[in-house]
Parts: structure tokens; sequence; C-alpha cells
């Protein structure tokens, strides 16, 4: 991997996206304004807002960039751009790295933006610091990005792109632990969970709310979704295929 084709890949696919502001709007303002919404929900039980809002905090961009990435690494083939990368001097693992460098600074900005929001206008009540907020907010976008990127491979169109979100984003986010503790659930589905990225990206939030201090726990989840998102990043580097069958 040549980290001077990875950056080429990366400001490439930020001029296209500078020329989408549909998918920067989805990115950037999407997830802030589900928790406005969601704070003005719960207007009249703000305890209800802090105890899940940190949760969401981290599975709405970790959702928004899944369904930006998937889409826009689909097009790629689709419109046979990848095909013609490919074909020159540009590995598999160039495109994938370059795509994450350019989604995971669009993350950052989501990420801040979302944090911020939360923590200093809708009021959002956390122990812990708002930076380690932030950390685990900005590891659940780039494993959304992650995930984006390889269920792209599977997708023949923009709309199976779509479909795979009920597939791999759904049985997650209900078994998080964000409607329910995990150990209150039947025991398979506790078992499934604690494979899932998503309930260590709750859980790693959920001691943010709850300590002031740095936990061994917290350490544990962000190692364990930074992990994932690197999995699965390089899952996405060995099923990357240049065409749509």
């Amino acid at each position: 991997m040549s980290p001077a084709r990875t950056l080429a890949t990366a400001a490439r696919v930020l001029r296209q996206l500078r020329h989408d502001p549909r998918s920067i709007a989805l990115m950037l303002l999407v997830p802030c304004v589900m928790l406005f919404l969601l704070r003005y929900v719960f207007d009249g039980s703000p305890g209800t807002f802090d105890n899940i809002g940190a949760s969401l905090l981290g599975i709405f961009p970790l959702i928004t960039m899944f369904l930006v990435t998937s889409i826009a690494t689909l097009r790629e083939r689709t419109s046979g751009t990848l095909e013609r990368l490919l074909a020159m001097p540009l590995g598999k693992s160039d495109l994938i790295a370059g795509y994450a460098l350019a989604f995971g600074l669009l993350a950052v900005v989501q990420s801040t933006l979302a944090t911020g929001l939360a923590v200093w206008f809708l009021g959002l009540d956390v122990i812990g610091s708002p930076w380690l907020l932030l950390l685990v907010a900005l590891l659940d976008a780039l494993l959304g990005t992650a995930l984006g990127l390889f269920v792209s491979a599977f997708a023949a169109s923009e709309f199976q792109a779509v479909q795979f979100m009920p597939a791999v984003i759904f049985p997650q986010l209900l078994l998080c632990g964000l409607f329910t503790p995990r150990d209150h659930m039947a025991p398979a589905l506790e078992a499934i969970s604690d494979v899932l990225p998503m309930s260590y990206a709750v859980d790693g939030m959920n001691q943010v709310l709850r300590h002031p201090d740095i936990t061994g726990d917290f350490v544990h989840d962000a190692l364990v979704v930074a992990g994932c998102a690197l999995l699965v990043l390089g899952l996405g580097a060995a099923t990357l295929r240049r065409r749509t069958a």
C-alpha cells in the first residue's frame, strides 16, 4: 500500500463529495437533527434523554456513515470508475484506505458537531469528559464507514445497498443494550450481542455517562470498536470487486 496513492484517492473522494451536497447534509446534519428531535421528544423527562442520548450519539453517526459509504462505493463500481482505477497501479488496499481516510475526515466533523450539540446546546448530562464521548462517536462513525465499504462489495445496485441495512444494522440496534440491559436478554441473544460491535459502542458511551474518569471497561470497549473497524476494512479490501455482477 502506497501512502501517496492512498492520499490521492482520499483527495479525489473529497472532491467528488464537495459536489454532492445531499450526501454532505446526510452525513453532517442528519445526526444533529435526530439528536435535536430526541431531546424535545423527551422534553418533559430530561433524565430519559440523558440515559439514551449518549448511546444514540454513537449510533446515529454509525448508521449515516454506513449508508453514505456503501452507496458511494457502489456508485464507483457501477459507473466503471472502480474498473478504471484498478487498471492503474492502484491496489485494493490503497483504494479502501483512501475511502476510509476521506470518510474518516468527514466522520471527525460529524462527530464533533453531534457531540457539541448534545453536550453544550441540548444539555446532555454526562459525568465523564465530553472528549471521551467524541472519541467513541468517532470510532462508531469509522465503524459505519468500514461496514459500508464491506457490504458494497455484495450489492448490485444502490437499492440493494440500502437493503443491507436491516441485515447489518438493525440486529445490532436491537441487541446493543439500548432498549434493555443485555444481561436481561435471553441467554442466546446475550451471547450474540457479545460479538456485535455496536454493543461495545453503547457500553463505552455508558461508561462515560456514569464514570468521571477513564475506566478499564471503557478502554476495552473502545479497543473492540476500533479493532472491528480495522478488521472490516481488511475484509473490504479482500472482497472488493471491480465490476457489479
